[in-house]
Protein backbone atom coordinates (compact mmCIF):
# COMPACT_ATOMS: atom_id res chain seq x y z
CA UNK A 1 0.00 0.00 0.00
CA UNK A 2 2.90 1.85 0.25
CA UNK A 3 3.84 1.72 -2.98
CA UNK A 4 0.78 3.64 -4.13
CA UNK A 5 1.06 6.23 -1.80
CA UNK A 6 4.47 6.84 -2.13
CA UNK A 7 3.86 6.92 -6.24
CA UNK A 8 1.04 9.63 -5.58
CA UNK A 9 3.74 11.62 -4.22
CA UNK A 10 5.73 11.66 -6.77
CA UNK A 11 3.39 12.35 -8.91
CA UNK A 12 2.19 15.46 -7.27
CA UNK A 13 5.49 16.63 -6.67
CA UNK A 14 6.03 16.01 -10.74
CA UNK A 15 9.05 13.94 -10.46
CA UNK A 16 7.76 10.60 -12.04
CA UNK A 17 10.08 7.79 -12.26
CA UNK A 18 7.87 4.90 -14.80
CA UNK A 19 5.07 7.01 -16.34
CA UNK A 20 5.82 10.31 -18.34
CA UNK A 21 6.12 13.55 -17.15
CA UNK A 22 3.18 15.79 -16.94
CA UNK A 23 0.81 12.85 -16.92
CA UNK A 24 -2.29 13.55 -15.28
CA UNK A 25 -2.94 12.24 -11.64
CA UNK A 26 -5.51 9.15 -11.62
CA UNK A 27 -5.84 6.31 -10.54
CA UNK A 28 -4.24 4.31 -13.12
CA UNK A 29 -1.23 6.42 -13.19
CA UNK A 30 -0.62 5.86 -9.54
CA UNK A 31 -1.00 2.25 -10.33
CA UNK A 32 1.40 2.78 -13.09
CA UNK A 33 3.53 4.44 -11.30
CA UNK A 34 3.70 2.35 -8.54
CA UNK A 35 4.75 -0.76 -10.55
CA UNK A 36 1.54 -1.99 -10.76
CA UNK A 37 -1.02 -2.58 -13.92
CA UNK A 38 -3.32 0.02 -14.85
CA UNK A 39 -6.21 -0.96 -12.97
CA UNK A 40 -5.04 -2.12 -9.69
CA UNK A 41 -6.75 0.54 -7.86
CA UNK A 42 -10.58 -0.04 -7.70
CA UNK A 43 -12.82 1.59 -5.58
CA UNK A 44 -14.88 -2.00 -5.04
CA UNK A 45 -11.68 -2.72 -3.05
CA UNK A 46 -12.04 -0.94 0.69
CA UNK A 47 -8.76 -0.83 1.49
CA UNK A 48 -8.51 1.86 -1.35
CA UNK A 49 -11.20 4.13 -0.54
CA UNK A 50 -8.73 7.00 1.24
CA UNK A 51 -6.17 6.44 -1.28
CA UNK A 52 -8.85 7.11 -4.31
CA UNK A 53 -10.03 9.98 -2.49
CA UNK A 54 -6.14 11.63 -2.14
CA UNK A 55 -5.79 11.03 -5.67
CA UNK A 56 -9.44 13.04 -6.33
CA UNK A 57 -7.75 15.56 -4.25
CA UNK A 58 -4.36 15.89 -6.07
CA UNK A 59 -6.67 15.50 -9.42
CA UNK A 60 -8.33 19.02 -8.46
CA UNK A 61 -5.74 20.48 -6.88
CA UNK A 62 -2.90 19.78 -9.85
CA UNK A 63 -6.65 21.29 -12.70
CA UNK A 64 -6.80 24.30 -10.41
CA UNK A 65 -3.04 25.11 -11.00
CA UNK A 66 -3.14 24.06 -14.55
CA UNK A 67 -5.94 26.30 -15.35
CA UNK A 68 -3.97 29.51 -13.95
CA UNK A 69 -1.68 29.77 -16.66
CA UNK A 70 -4.63 29.61 -18.93
CA UNK A 71 -6.89 32.29 -17.56
CA UNK A 72 -3.27 34.22 -17.28
CA UNK A 73 -2.62 33.23 -21.24
CA UNK A 74 -6.64 34.24 -21.76
CA UNK A 75 -5.87 37.92 -19.87
CA UNK A 76 -2.56 38.43 -21.98
CA UNK A 77 -4.68 37.55 -25.10
CA UNK A 78 -7.12 39.75 -24.45
CA UNK A 79 -4.86 42.64 -22.97
CA UNK A 80 -2.72 42.43 -26.50
CA UNK A 81 -6.09 42.76 -28.34
CA UNK A 82 -7.16 45.86 -26.96
CA UNK A 83 -3.99 47.83 -27.34
CA UNK A 84 -3.95 46.32 -31.18
CA UNK A 85 -7.25 48.24 -31.30
CA UNK A 86 -6.15 50.97 -29.54
CA UNK A 87 -2.85 51.59 -32.25
CA UNK A 88 -5.43 51.12 -35.32
CA UNK A 89 -8.18 53.45 -33.57
CA UNK A 90 -5.01 56.37 -33.24
CA UNK A 91 -3.74 55.16 -36.65
CA UNK A 92 -7.48 56.30 -38.35
CA UNK A 93 -7.03 59.50 -36.40
CA UNK A 94 -3.52 60.07 -37.87
CA UNK A 95 -5.26 59.40 -40.99
CA UNK A 96 -7.75 61.44 -40.80
CA UNK A 97 -5.95 64.55 -39.35
CA UNK A 98 -3.41 64.33 -42.40
CA UNK A 99 -6.63 64.10 -44.88
CA UNK A 100 -7.71 67.20 -42.65
CA UNK A 101 -4.30 69.02 -43.27
CA UNK A 102 -4.43 68.50 -46.68
CA UNK A 103 -7.49 69.67 -47.61
CA UNK A 104 -6.92 72.89 -45.24
CA UNK A 105 -3.66 73.56 -47.15
CA UNK A 106 -5.05 73.84 -50.71
CA UNK A 107 -8.22 75.59 -49.67
CA UNK A 108 -5.69 77.93 -47.89
CA UNK A 109 -3.57 78.28 -51.64
CA UNK A 110 -6.54 79.63 -53.34
CA UNK A 111 -7.83 81.74 -51.18
CA UNK A 112 -4.75 83.27 -50.38
CA UNK A 113 -3.95 87.32 -50.75
CA UNK A 114 -0.51 86.19 -50.94
CA UNK A 115 1.12 85.66 -54.74
CA UNK A 116 4.08 83.40 -55.28
CA UNK A 117 7.05 85.34 -56.20
CA UNK A 118 7.76 83.09 -58.90
CA UNK A 119 5.79 81.92 -61.81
Amino acid sequence: MQEYWDALERLKAGCPSRVPLGSSINKDTVALEAGRKRGAIKKSRISFGKLIAAIDTANREVDVQASQPRDLFRKVRAEKQSYKELYHQALNRELMLLDRLARLEKELARFSNVLPIRK
